[in-house]
């Protein structure tokens, strides 16, 4: 993964002057200290981009993700079958396949995308947020799951557990529509989990609380103090001030390097007018050019700096992974 000040610098001067003093260097922190880095422990979940197009506008998509971004364009059966390939023939770890985006469903090619890794004997995990675009698809998803059972993972975002603040982050219509998309999978037999936000200053508990209510109401098959059927992500603020972390951070905060998403995951994106794809370290950095690691997974196996504010308060400091399991 080749790295250099000039590109860095380019790259940061989008984020803000807080963080811009301190994420510059991939080797040393601002105030001069190793950067910490993770290691490829083992490829264990490849995620695939789907697109940032989206049918809803979120007020804080980490992506920003909407009907109109399309900085990332639609993957094509194309595009995703070499990786398979290249699992296979080098005999990976890969255990599971991620499908995010924008709305997964959104692409015209989700179902074959999707059926690839499933047919290969893959776990598949699709974020979505249940709404009409996954609706349309209803037939052939109840298909995919007569064929391939658990296998077939939904994860449907419900940022919190009350409609006033789920809709304050999605906009008006998105509550009723994506529970009742949750509950039409539930009655489908389908596997599903839901990913939630800690952005409202209430405690794992009180949140996890809140979730349990919900999923009662719903009658949904859910444990939320289950980190697997609930997850809560951590904020995603690019201009909020966070510490760096340094490889002295890993003692000081008893945490491992190898817990981290980049240790065991990588994520393909493919560029609104690029030939082919790229793979990034993980699925919160799909913009940023630094950290591009090549267009197949043998070149995407070297270590990645942990430069940038999401590395920090999402990954180390806020526990955040994105797997269908809660430990890799």
């Amino acid at each position: 993964m080749a790295l250099t000040t000039e590109t860095t610098i380019d790259d940061a001067a989008a984020r803000s002057a807080q963080t811009i003093v301190k994420f510059v260097d991939p080797v040393v922190t601002a105030d001069g200290s190793p950067r910490a880095s993770v290691r490829l422990r083992a490829l264990k979940t490849l995620w695939f981009n789907t697109g940032t197009l989206c049918n809803l506008t979120c007020a804080n998509c980490y992506i920003e993700s909407s009907p109109v971004n399309d900085r990332l364009a639609y993957l094509t059966p194309d595009d995703v079958a070499p990786y398979l390939d290249e699992i296979a023939r080098n005999e990976l770890a890969t255990e599971e396949i991620g499908f995010t985006g924008g709305e997964p469903f959104m692409n015209p090619d989700i179902i074959q995308l999707m059926a690839l890794a499933l047919e290969r004997g893959f776990r598949v995990l699709v974020l979505t947020n249940a709404m009409r675009p996954m609706m349309k698809l209803a037939e052939p998803l109840v298909g995919l799951r007569a064929a391939h059972g658990d296998r077939l993972t939904l994860r449907v975002s419900v940022d919190h557990y009350g409609e006033a603040l789920h809709v304050e982050e999605r906009g008006d219509k998105s509550w009723t529509t994506t529970l009742a998309g949750l509950s039409w999978l539930d009655e489908q037999g389908f596997n599903i989990n839901v990913a939630g936000r800690t952005c409202w200053d209430e405690t794992d508990s009180s949140l996890r609380a809140g979730y349990a209510r919900l999923f009662d109401q719903l009658s949904l098959p859910l444990d939320a103090t289950n980190r697997e059927h609930l997850v809560l992500f951590p904020e995603m603020d690019e201009a909020a001030d966070v510490p760096e972390i340094t490889t002295a951070c890993w003692g000081i905060l008893e945490v491992s390097p190898d817990a981290m998403m980049c240790a065991t995951s990588r994520m393909v994106v493919k560029r609104k007018g690029a030939a082919m794809p790229t793979i990034m370290p993980c699925t919160l950095l799909a913009y940023d050019e630094l950290f591009e690691m090549g267009a197949t997974l043998a070149e995407a196996g070297g270590d990645v700096p942990l430069n940038h504010p999401h590395c920090a308060r999402f990954c180390v400091l806020g526990g955040g992974a994105c797997s269908a399991t809660a430990a890799e």
